[in-house]
């Protein structure tokens, strides 16, 4: 049968082991999507829901952009793929030019990978590499922090701070992985923006160099804004004060960006958002407007020509890469998201929009079951108080949600919003009015 006419609902849903997802609970009530456009989603059950997740914080631009469409499939007709060991094609060094415009300070050698989770793995390896190539090949730990989020694959996992992740995969992860505590503290409750206290929770790290030796200590990650877990906001003077420490034991300080990158947060990047630069930094998702997979590592010139200086003429430098960096099609997307970025002044349509939207968001507090709201740029956190046990009152809550004709992520008890940077007031707006009506169906039926 041909893909144009597949049925909506397939003949079986018993074969697909769908990732993040109570398979047993979608399987007798399934929630298709069948088409999307603009700032709006159909299920398929004929309804509209607006998307306010920007999909899993890729689609910022907006569904169905004629513009990336347009530039894949005349990509597609001119060369499908060529493999990146050894050789290459031109889109991809105009797409590294183009995307090192925004990267703060000398964060300018651009390495492709698939996804988030590749480019975390990737940034590892680099900072590992690093120094191995300094002479410092004693540095092998890495610290992350708790509730932290960094992709799926083994070394993602390891700095992650996902406790279900780290039970599951406890006996496979990556040894040498270190973790400081998050930065969510109790009066931190229905704080717009950067909360004033806990920047001394950065200390952590230094405890870390004390205890376990700072020279064996090869990089520090963190989500400049935590997001998959809920949306966690950096105090002020925390960003900065992990770049003193970093500086001061000579430790290579990686911003994950897959979901803060490309304006979420105001500026092109948290890193210019909150005035820190990193040595490091990955992004994925919005690069392609999440229409073709591709994971970014951008490095400053230094960590680049420390490695590729220190290698013999001739020979490979970096012994790591994938089948699809940099691919054709990925490419040819990216840069059609950089036109756009700057054809429709995104990132100035995001600082506008951001305070009205922080605005709309707070005016829930009012519903009795709501535990906090936290949020920062066009991205903020709905917690939902516990029913039972963690998590059982965020997944009820989405699913009243979405019937409510709202759509977006939620992770534990935390409902997630992250509209996409092409909402207009009116868009915002809508959000907030489905997310009343969904939390208010949820209070009602728990009640009952």
């Amino acid at each position: 049968m041909s893909s144009e006419n597949r049925p909506s609902v397939p003949n079986s849903l018993n074969e697909h082991w769908m990732p993040f997802t109570s398979n047993k609970d979608f399987k007798e009530n399934p929630r298709l999507i069948t088409k999307a456009e603009g700032v709006y989603l159909t299920n398929h059950h004929g309804k509209t829901m607006i998307d306010a997740s920007s999909g899993l914080f890729c689609n910022p631009l907006g569904h169905g952009r004629k513009e990336i469409i347009s530039a894949i499939t005349k990509q597609l007709e001119t060369l499908d793929y060529t493999q990146p060991f050894q050789q290459g094609f031109g889109g991809s060094f105009d797409l590294a030019t183009r995307i090192s415009k925004h990267t703060p300070g000398n964060l300018n050698r651009i390495f492709y990978t698939i996804c988030g989770s590749t480019a975390v793995d990737t940034a590892i390896k680099i900072a590992i590499a690093y120094h191995k190539a300094k002479g410092q090949g004693h540095r092998f730990r890495v610290v992350g922090r708790e509730r932290a989020y960094h992709g799926m694959n083994i070394g993602g996992t390891s700095v992650g701070g996902m406790i279900n992740n780290v039970k599951t995969f406890a006996s496979i992860l990556m040894p040498g992985v270190l973790h400081m505590r998050h930065t969510n503290l109790s009066d931190h409750k229905f704080v717009s923006g950067q909360p004033e206290t806990g920047a001394e929770l950065a200390e952590d790290l230094e405890r870390l160099c004390a205890n376990f030796g700072a020279e064996n200590i090869a990089a520090c990650i963190v989500e400049p804004t935590a997001g998959s877990t809920g949306c966690l906001v950096p105090p002020k003077g925390y960003l900065q004060r992990l770049r003193e420490i970093c500086d001061k034991h000579g430790i290579l300080l990686i911003f994950d960006e897959v979901i803060t990158g490309w304006g979420r947060m105001g500026s092109e990047f948290a890193s210019q958002e909150f005035g820190v630069t990193p040595d490091i930094m990955t992004m994925a998702k919005a690069t392609t407007n999440g229409v073709s997979p591709m994971g970014v590592v951008a490095c400053k010139e230094e960590v680049y020509d420390g490695i590729v200086d220190n290698a013999p003429k001739g020979t490979i430098e970096l012994f790591h890469g994938y089948t699809y960096s940099g691919i054709p099609v990925s490419v040819a997307a990216g840069l059609a998201v950089q036109d756009i970025i700057e054809k429709d002044d995104i990132f100035k349509r995001v600082k506008e929009l951001s305070p009205y939207f922080q605005k709309a968001i707070f005016t829930l507090k009012d519903l009795d079951v709501v535990e906090n709201i936290r949020g920062y740029g066009l991205m903020a956190a709905v917690d939902i108080k516990m029913d039972q046990k963690p998590g059982k009152a965020g997944f009820n809550c989405y699913k009243q949600c979405y019937e409510s004709g709202v759509n977006f992520k939620a992770t534990g008890d935390a409902l997630i919003i992250a509209p996409m940077f092409i909402s207009e007031k009116k868009h915002i707006d809508e959000i907030i009015e489905k997310l009343r009506t969904g939390i208010n169906n949820y209070a009602k039926n728990k009640k009952n």
